[in-house]
């Protein structure tokens, strides 16, 4: 279905240079820049017990630290997607690497919670700049199977990313390089930064959309500004006593989103290029896919930073066990999502479908360890149902990728992958946020970590089951093969 949508909009001439546009050297560079952001992401999930103890931080910031980097990345990554059309996809995305080393030393250094979080936000608006254009260059510059086989291969990426974030993270603070500590989560960035900037600047080639797109300035503003309204009191209202002024921020999201919205289709409708076009959005197989990216993210997102503060906590693992602990969910999503794009080809959407009923599986029997065995468990005792987890993870994770970009035109491709990691992203720091936030008032009551983690893991997996009915009319509808 994506060949044939891009089939439409795409001149002969144009697709055969597209076919060659990309070769595996400048596609593994984009990809290796992508996985940055996400390791990020995921790497500070394992060090947050370490940043409470070092900066004196409360559980509220640490769900900032996790959460103001997923709003700066969430609001500006359409804006970053239009930015690379207009302007150079490579030159955006040299300038994300940039900001984001920059940013990742100020992190390593910081003196107080306060500066690290806002070294968090500059990380974050520099991921922006970085992510978009890997999917909008592999989309714009390859064709046909090259273009199905990157884009599952940048969903490899994420996957792969977010599993081993946390692994690498517990391995930087146990070795304790030069006794930094968790500092060296951040300060591992800096060469490897250097590294995919130099790379980049040597192999990556230029591309922009044909025709350029003012950037929706107003629409990026409102969508920050609900953002906001809804992560912040859910971040800090626990650990507050939820004062008035978060149940008024909470009420004010409404209408934020209203004027966002009026604002969008008015944009639409004068002839200016909007944030999120609605109908882009009116596109079935698009809203499907993004409901189901809400799904998967969101509980994704909050089950990592749950499961972190979880095992460095009445489990007494050390931050490495904790980490080693989800090798097996990175072995499952790391199997399945090599073998994802040859299964799509024989299942199409019927392979989401059987990837969120797996997923299911795994979370549940992880609330069963988590209710029987806790706290005495070890990475071994936990290790089959995440290796059950994170195959269907990847079996929903990689498929949908290629279903909500494929639904844009490759001249807008900055857009479609906007669009979709913005979903992402939001989604991310949105679970840390919801999922963490019920954790952590669960774990505070005779429930414990253990009793918490388990109502987290068993709530997941009926989230994964409802979420089945929704595949399913992906898959009657034929835009997911």
């Amino acid at each position: 279905m994506t060949d044939q949508l891009q089939a439409t909009t795409v001149p002969v001439a144009a697709r055969s240079r597209a076919a060659t546009g990309l070769g595996p050297v400048a596609l593994t560079s984009l990809l290796f820049g992508s996985l940055l952001p996400m390791l990020s992401f995921f790497m500070v999930n394992v060090s947050l017990p370490a940043i409470a103890t070092d900066l004196h931080a409360n559980a509220g910031q640490l769900q900032l630290v996790v959460g103001c980097y997923g709003i700066a990345v969430a609001t500006l990554l359409v804006v970053g997607g239009r930015l690379g059309d207009s302007f150079g996809r490579r030159r955006l995305f040299l300038i994300g690497l940039t900001g984001f080393t920059v940013s990742a030393l100020i992190c390593a250094v910081a003196p107080t919670i306060g500066v690290l979080l806002a070294a968090r936000i500059v990380q974050g608006v520099s991921g922006a700049a970085i992510t978009p254009q890997v999917l909008a260059s592999i989309t714009s510059l390859l064709a046909g199977e090259r273009r199905s086989r990157g884009m599952a291969m940048f969903g490899v990426a994420n996957g792969i990313g977010a599993a081993l974030g946390q692994i690498l993270g517990g391995v930087l603070i146990e070795a304790d390089l030069f006794g930094l500590g968790w500092r060296a989560v951040f300060l591992v960035f800096v060469p490897v930064g250097v590294v995919a900037i130099a790379t980049a600047l040597r192999v990556l080639p230029e591309s922009k959309a044909e025709q350029a797109h003012r950037v929706d300035l107003v629409g990026a503003a409102l969508l920050a500004l609900t953002l906001v309204l809804l992560l912040l009191p859910l971040t800090e209202g626990r650990p507050l006593g939820w004062p008035l002024w978060t149940w008024l921020s909470l009420a004010a999201v409404i209408p934020a989103t209203a004027l966002l919205g009026i604002h969008q289709h008015r944009a639409e409708r004068s002839g200016h290029a909007p944030l999120i076009p609605p109908t882009v959005l009116r596109l079935r197989a698009m809203r499907i896919g993004l409901l189901l990216a809400v799904g998967f993210f969101s509980t994704f997102g909050g089950f990592m930073f749950c499961f972190a503060l979880a095992t460095q906590g009445e489990a007494h693992m050390t931050p490495l066990e904790g980490g080693l602990s989800l090798l097996p969910l990175a072995i499952g999503f790391l199997i399945t999502s090599i073998y994802a794009p040859r299964l799509q080809q024989r299942y199409g959407a019927g392979l989401i479908l059987r990837g969120w009923i797996i997923q299911a599986v795994g979370y549940a029997l992880l609330g069963v360890v988590a209710l029987t065995l806790w706290p005495h468990v070890t990475p071994i005792t936990i290790g089959a149902p995440l290796l059950v987890g994170g195959i269907g993870a990847g079996l929903v994770m990689v498929p949908l990728i290629g279903v909500v970009v494929g639904q844009v035109p490759p001249a807008q491709a900055g857009l479609g992958s906007g669009i979709l990691l913005t979903s992402q992203q939001t989604c991310l720091a949105l679970g840390a946020a919801t999922v963490g936030t019920a954790y952590l008032s669960l774990a505070s009551t005779s429930w414990g970590q253990g009793g918490a983690l388990a109502a987290v893991a068993i709530g997941i997996a009926a989230i994964s089951l409802l979420m089945t009915p929704i595949t399913h009319q992906l898959r009657t509808s034929g835009k997911g093969a």
